[in-house]
């Protein structure tokens, strides 16, 4: 699955903010109609256990839907995880380092201490070249990736991850049948 990152201002704003929303990774067909916005802890076990579902829901719709990945590093060191995955996106290798971080989420991401280093060889084992992946996650790039979705979570009123947003709507409650709902109201909506 191709992967880009869509820094470019997105049609949809929330709520009247002059935050854009579809700022970050994007999955999918990149004109696709509805775009479902995730805010994602890497750490976060409730983000690992939406993301087959999401993925699910992109099979479903596969012209319609695209998703865009923002990055809400809540838990203590899933900075450091983002870092890693914008470097795996550098190297085109964002699905394959993200699904192998999810997939050893329970190893190395103790709230109390995480371990970078398993999370390290989690990405190493899905095809990432580590020496370049720790150069990138050292540039100023990163940090300000990091802090521009740290505003856009503040300006939104983020709380929790997962959070979602469909074409610019949040869920109406919290809930794998309420986002395939949103999902599923939305594609009816572009395809009258």
């Amino acid at each position: 699955m191709l992967v880009t990152h869509c820094s470019t201002p997105c049609r949809y704003f929330q709520q009247g903010l002059r935050t854009p929303l579809f700022r970050g990774n994007l999955m999918g067909p990149r004109e696709a109609p509805v775009t479902i916005v995730e805010f994602f802890d890497p750490a976060c076990e409730t983000c690992r256990a939406f993301y087959p579902i999401v993925k699910d829901l992109m099979r479903q719709y596969p012209a319609d839907v695209r998703l865009v990945i923002r990055y809400a590093p809540f838990h203590r060191g899933a900075d450091q995880v983002v870092k890693l995955l914008e470097a795996a996106r550098k190297q085109d290798r964002f699905v394959p380092v993200l699904e192998s971080l999810l997939d050893t989420q329970l190893s190395w991401a103790d709230h109390g201490s995480p371990r970078l280093e398993l999370a390290l060889r989690a990405a190493a084992q899905a095809g990432l070249d580590l020496r370049r992946a720790q150069a990138d996650m050292a540039t100023p790039m990163m940090d300000a990736v990091i802090q521009q979705d740290l505003q856009d979570i503040n300006a939104l009123q983020v709380s929790k991850t997962p959070t979602f947003f469909v074409n610019g709507r949040p869920l109406p409650s919290f809930g794998a049948k309420q986002l395939a709902d949103l999902v599923s109201q939305e594609v009816a909506k572009v395809k009258k």
